[in-house]
């Protein structure tokens, strides 16, 4: 008898991330994975780095998609993903989180009756409009496999009516974070961005409803330029945003602050462990921020981890200049987190688990 064989969709950080936690339990059950990079982040710093540091295997096929409209990421994934799983008929198709590689990669198996798994299922945020809720929930519509994170995803799911096939396994992010912080020396790390533990703010941002409106780009770079008057503000930029600011000529607001390239995901861990406030857009990084114990202002209007805002320990300021000042300047520290709410750190088992005994 052959082996178990899932084809795995990849595109961008979050997602290689995942990968990172999923291809190993997959390794340990004996179940055979080809993995897909759609080239949706292209850049050397934002997938070659993330490759390398957290030990993924070199894709077997990249597609090299690369930047471009929703339609043309979207529309290119589906096609080509579509070639390559007629040529290795896998068992399942599983992809991760939210963007155009995961709705791509859904579509394509679904409309070819390939069992799809998808890997954070069941998170919902407003606006619904939004690329990557539109993507949540049409992935989560076609998908057998619905592994959720926590509770309240589970709850999400409920409500649409969609609780066959849905399991509570923990957060993959998670099982990677805890395993990484062992390893790195934050206050190595901290000297090399010359910044010193819970004195220094870590910020990202990547939304396109942030870096493409240059009102809002505006008033997120203003709040970094008077936050970074107080304290140090490490600021690793992605490509989008690089773009946005040299477009708008917005360089100025960032003469004070500490402005990197991506970099390596432990250096990220320890960032986020030593930072008195996270400051991101980001749905993983306002997550990983959580698993560090240290507090998030979150640049949106919703989050999908409304667990985090409800319990206080993260906090909603949207692109608002003087939300994000004066919500960083008074954000003290937190340590305690709630046990379990993202799992136990043994996600990736539970899903490789979970679809070895469905096809056992």
């Amino acid at each position: 008898m052959s082996a178990l064989k899932v084809l795995t969709v990849v595109g961008a950080r979050p997602q290689f991330i995942k990968e990172a936690v999923v291809a190993k339990a997959f390794q340990e059950q004996g179940i055979q994975e080809v993995l897909i990079h759609t080239g949706q982040h292209y850049d050397a710093n934002m997938s070659d780095l993330f490759f390398s540091d957290l030990k993924i295997k070199q894709p077997d096929y990249n597609l090299g998609i690369g930047s471009g409209s929703h339609g043309y990421q979207t529309g290119m994934g589906i096609m080509r993903i579509e070639e390559i799983a007629l040529k290795e008929k896998p068992d399942v198709l599983l992809v991760h989180g939210d963007t155009n590689a995961t709705v791509a990669g859904a579509l394509a198996g679904a409309k070819l009756k390939i069992p799809v798994a998808h890997v954070e299922a069941g998170l919902r945020q407003f606006p619904k409009d939004m690329p990557e809720e539109i993507n949540r929930v049409v992935t989560d519509r076609v998908s057998r496999f619905l592994f959720c994170p926590t509770s309240l995803a589970i709850a999400n799911l409920k409500t649409e009516g969609i609780t066959k096939g849905v399991f509570f396994t923990g957060d993959v992010m998670y099982d990677l974070f805890l395993s990484v912080r062992q390893s790195v020396d934050v206050r190595k790390i901290c000297s090399r961005y010359a910044v010193t533990e819970k004195a220094f703010f870590f910020a990202t941002l990547h939304r396109d409803f942030n870096t493409d409106h240059p009102e809002r780009l505006r008033a997120i770079l203003e709040a970094f330029a008077e936050i970074s008057q107080h304290f140090p503000l490490v600021f690793p930029m992605h490509p989008r945003a690089r773009k946005a600011v040299e477009a708008n000529d917005f360089g100025r607001y960032l003469k004070s602050v500490t402005v990197t390239d991506p970099i390596p995901y432990p250096d990220t861990v320890a960032l986020l462990s030593a930072a008195r406030c996270v400051i991101t857009d980001s749905g993983g990084v306002q997550k990983e921020a959580y698993f560090a114990g240290t507090p998030a202002l979150v640049m949106m209007e919703d989050t999908g981890w409304r667990e985090l805002v409800d319990m206080g320990f993260n906090t909603l300021v949207d692109a608002d200049k003087e939300k994000i000042v004066s919500g960083a300047l008074s954000k003290k520290a937190v340590s305690e987190v709630s046990p379990g709410l993202f799992g136990n750190g043994d996600a990736g088992s539970r899903i490789a688990g979970i679809i070895s005994e469905t096809f056992g």
